[in-house]
């Protein structure tokens, strides 16, 4: 029940509240593994970017701007071509995500991972075999697409088949795989950063791997319980949870919970859209959108996609900007592993607080050094170029620990089931979107208002944080299928959300 009898709310301490089986460990794993694609595509193309190999092939004007001491150094990227290239990911990502809700609803989860591997195999046999920018656009819109799939299924199964009482820490492994594809990406590009010529076609080309990993898993993971009742399959939502849950455990009440979750869904005749349209689900629209929005201003397309750009534009060489960039994914994946240690222990909000302050302080420092110190192509004086590194690894420990892995972990979890998909897809497209306009955008930032660019994003830090302790509820424990009851005890929230009805006496679908 979403309720005890002293008006708590029930926490992961019943079904499926503490026991982890070796099939939720793999499938976890597995499923998680979906953030190798994104973090390797990521990674892959911020050093690209300041590839002599890549732009020697594509961007010719940008290498004759790197030879020249006197050109400003904020605008040395700047190429419109250049932006395309980049932003085509995002655009393909946000539209993919429109339909990505109702292929991972009808199809189910693991399929849509299925799906996402598929293309971005395509991808990246297209991009490694590139000819000219069109063929590298074309295959970037495969990853993008691929990726739409996979951003949006991949935490979705995540918090639908982990236990309530460590949700969380499985939830964020999403991101840490994320990083893990960064990381990849990184050494993958010190190490044919110095390959001529056809360097860039083994960094793009690497790109099959990760994909092979997720077809071969998607291909083998059982699909959730909630997915399978949602699509009419209650004998094998049971024997799902039996495998999940472990042969020995009472699987009844679960299964019950979420087959009156989906009756819940089939008793509305209007479409899911109209449906978050609906005051009772103002929260959920609400947060679908803030917090999607809210992840893209953290400032974290600045600082991951053009992490090596950022470290050459300071004065380091190509092949030490890409070595700045690994050891920035070793404290990303540090930082996350601490957050997946702590998040079902002292919660999402309190890790949201101590990200804020360690973004807002590293952004806000980060505006004043590049203010003060750094003018033409000759960069600015070691020490302050060093301090740039520190600074970046100081935000990447404070996004790793709160909106990196949260984001996901949050949007996964608090959405009721009847619209869970389309509130996740809602959210991937404006994500999508705003990850477009930035990549599309930030290097004429960066060449227009220069440090101003930084100030900006930790302004945003600082209103997000504040809405963070206004409006997110804590959902730390919560069964998922229970999660309407936080809704109705938040101070703002409950005037939207009505407390859940108690569940029916007669279950109308599914063996007894």
């Amino acid at each position: 029940m979403a309720m005890s009898e002293g008006g708590a709310l029930a926490v992961g301490t019943g079904y499926g509240g503490s026991e982890i089986t070796f099939t939720v460990v793999m499938s976890c794993l597995t499923a998680a593994s979906s953030g190798l694609i994104l973090g390797y595509d990521i990674g892959i193309t911020g050093g690209l970017m300041q590839m002599e190999s890549f732009l020697e092939a594509f961007f010719p004007e940008i290498v004759r701007k790197m030879s020249n001491a006197q050109q400003d150094a904020h605008c040395i990227f700047q190429s419109q071509v250049l932006n395309a290239f980049v932003s085509s990911f995002y655009l393909a990502g946000m539209l993919a995500s429109l339909v990505a809700g109702h292929v991972t609803r009808t199809l189910g989860r693991k399929n849509s991972m299925l799906i996402g591997g598929l293309l971005f195999l395509a991808g990246a046999l297209l991009n490694s075999t590139a000819m000219n920018i069109s063929m590298l656009i074309i295959g970037r819109i495969l990853l993008g697409v691929a990726v739409g799939f996979t951003r949006l299924s991949a935490p979705l199964y995540l918090a639908e088949i982990s236990p309530a009482r460590w949700r969380g820490a499985f939830t964020s492994t999403f991101h840490f795989f994320l990083n893990v594809g960064f990381f990849m990406a990184d050494v993958v590009n010190y190490g044919t950063n110095s390959i001529p010529r056809w360097g860039w076609r083994l960094s793009l080309g690497v790109g099959i791997f990760p994909a092979a990993v997720i077809i071969v898993g998607a291909a083998l993971i059982p699909d959730t319980p909630n997915s399978l009742v949602l699509r009419g399959r209650a004998d094998e939502a049971r024997a799902s949870l039996r495998r999940i849950r472990g042969p020995a455990a009472d699987v009844d009440a679960e299964l019950k919970d979420i087959i009156q979750a989906a009756e819940e869904d089939k008793r509305y005749e209007s479409g899911a859209l109209r449906r978050l349209g609906r005051r009772e689900y103002r929260p959920h629209l609400v947060m679908a959108v803030a917090l999607a929005v809210f992840f893209e201003l953290t400032g974290v397309t600045v600082v991951s996609l053009f992490t090596p750009l950022l470290f050459y534009t300071v004065g380091f060489t190509s092949q030490k900007a890409i070595l700045g960039s690994i050891i920035t994914d070793v404290v990303s994946l540090a930082s996350i592993a601490a957050a997946a240690l702590a998040v079902d222990r002292h919660g999402r909000r309190s890790l949201f607080f101590v990200g804020g302050v360690f973004m807002v302080i590293s952004m806000v420092a980060m505006a004043w050094i590049f203010g003060e110190q750094l003018g033409t192509s000759s960069g600015m004086p070691r020490g302050y170029a060093a301090a740039v590194v520190v600074l970046v690894c100081v935000y990447t420990v404070g996004f790793g620990v709160s909106w990196g892995p949260l984001s996901w972990v949050v949007t996964s979890e608090m959405f009721p089931l009847e619209v869970r998909s389309l509130a996740l897809g809602l959210s991937g497209a404006i994500g999508g979107l705003l990850s477009f306009a930035q990549s599309q955008s930030f290097v004429e930032m960066l060449c227009r208002f220069k440090y101003g660019t930084f100030a900006y994003y930790a302004g945003w830090v600082v209103v997000m944080t504040v809405f963070v302790a206004a409006f997110l509820p804590e959902t730390k424990g919560v069964r998922i299928e229970s999660m309407g009851a936080v809704w109705a005890q938040h101070w703002y929230w409950k005037r939207f959300v009505k407390p859940a009805a108690p569940a029916p006496a007669k279950q109308s679908d599914g063996p007894a």
